[in-house]
């Protein structure tokens, strides 16, 4: 008996390792936005810092989607630089 437990508890550990074990994934592609794109952002993970500039400046997020898919959108944005007033 005590061989039987030893034994499944030796499997369910092998599986353990060998998820650890898996590489890790490169990040996602970055895709560009254009007008009219659906997204499907169910959480942000991620924004790019804008620079101190008055201009419009590329900008980058990375999300996950209601499936658990993660995606990298790249898409323009005015910079943090310009004042109102």
């Amino acid at each position: 008996m005590k061989a039987l437990l030893i034994l499944a508890l030796v499997g369910v550990s092998s599986f353990a390792f060998a998820k650890e074990a898996q590489p890790v994934s490169s990040p996602p592609v970055a895709v560009q936005y254009e007008y009219g794109t659906n997204l499907d952002i169910k959480r942000v993970i991620s924004l790019s810092t804008l620079p101190n500039v008055c201009d419009v400046v590329p900008a980058t997020m990375t999300y996950e989607d209601h499936q658990g898919q993660v995606h990298t959108l790249q898409y323009r944005a005015m910079g943090e630089g310009c004042s109102q007033g």
